[in-house]
């Protein structure tokens, strides 16, 4: 079989201490996982199921980067966010099981185009374009589950031009990661190579040309973007 043109590699993110790379098959994102980003969004939490979307691979950044002020947007926000790399097939696992899949953590970065979020939520249409762009993806490398360590109280910060704009526990989640991967496992068949972005914290807000965002969790390795002019 041929085909008509090459496509890009496939994306993959550093593994700390390690030569191999994490290639990414797909992006799943949690919207709504912290109640106080939910309300000061003007949000209620709905606690019956986590409210999901995706971002494509070609979405993906890597931490240390300069991007462009992103296209088609006025109000494009920063979310910090712990990111999980799953590393075993899971389908119907039970929250009992499901960290068994997890290889590692990693800080992340939602990027949302909150103009057309909004404008997209206020029409009841999906929210692919606020959510779903080149450089939204962004990611330090990733930390093996086993020097990581469980999931407790660990701060989820993030900085903009050196002040404090986020800060919070992973304890705050709404839905913890055991529950997050149980339900995802019901609707899909996840597979290594597989990201999840859990969810940001309250103090989000905007990013301008020249922005240094930093952003940290506890015991990973912290990420770092740094805007520049749209082009």
């Amino acid at each position: 079989m041929s085909l008509l043109f090459a496509l890009p590699e496939t994306p993959s993110v550093p593994i700390t201490g390690e030569e191999a790379r994490f290639p990414v098959r797909r992006i799943f994102c949690v919207g709504r996982n912290y109640e106080a980003h939910a309300r000061e969004l003007g949000n209620k939490v709905d606690r019956e199921a986590p409210i999901w979307f995706t971002k494509a691979p070609a979405a993906l950044c890597h931490s240390g980067e300069t991007i462009p002020y992103p296209p088609g947007t006025a109000n494009c926000h920063y979310e910090m966010e712990l990111v999980a790399a799953i590393g075993a097939p899971a389908f119907r696992v039970s929250p009992e099981e499901a960290m068994d899949v997890v290889l590692g953590y990693a800080c992340g970065l939602d990027m949302t185009r909150r103009d057309l979020q909004n404008a997209a939520k206020d029409r009841g249409y999906p929210w692919d374009t606020g959510k779903d762009f080149e450089n939204a993806a962004v990611i330090a490398p990733i930390t093996r589950a086993a020097a990581f360590g469980p999931i407790a109280e660990q701060r989820i910060t993030l900085s903009q031009n050196g002040a404090v704009k986020q800060d919070a526990s992973l304890a705050e989640m709404t839905w913890p990661l055991p529950e997050l991967i149980a339900d995802l496992s019901r609707m899909y068949h996840l597979a290594p190579g597989d990201l999840i972005y859990t969810g940001t914290p309250a103090g989000v807000g905007a990013i301008a040309a020249g922005d240094l965002l930093e952003g940290a969790v506890e015991g990973l390795e912290p990420v770092r973007l740094t805007i520049s002019a749209a082009e």
